[in-house]
Formats: C-alpha cells, sequence, structure tokens
C-alpha cells in the first residue's frame, strides 16, 4: 500500500531505460552525487519520478 501524497519512486533499472543508459551507469550516477538516491530497508536504491522527469525535460 502506498501512501497518499508518497513520491513515485522507481528503480534502477527504469531510471536507465529513461535515459537509455545501462543501469550500472545510473548507480555510478548516484554514488557522484549526480542523483539522488533513497534507500529502501533492504538496502536498493530507489528515484524519485518527479526528480527524474525534470533532469529530463533540462537535459
Amino acid at each position: 500500500m502506498v501512501a497518499e501524497g508518497a513520491p513515485t519512486l522507481l528503480t534502477p533499472a527504469e531510471v536507465a531505460a529513461m535515459f537509455r543508459v545501462d543501469p550500472k551507469t545510473i548507480t555510478r550516477w548516484a554514488k557522484t552525487g549526480q542523483l539522488n538516491a533513497i534507500r529502501t530497508l533492504g538496502g536498493h536504491r530507489r528515484y524519485r519520478s518527479s526528480e527524474i522527469r525534470k533532469m529530463l525535460k533540462e537535459g
């Protein structure tokens, strides 16, 4: 169940498909601070859909 008003989160693979790069590139961008990642309880990275769409528009 997703809380109302919660941001939509994307997986590295979903973000990679949007930028047409390898998912490892997305992880590298997160490590260097080019993307803001949210960590799940299991330690996986997730990315805010709104931030990714903004980057795509600017880019």
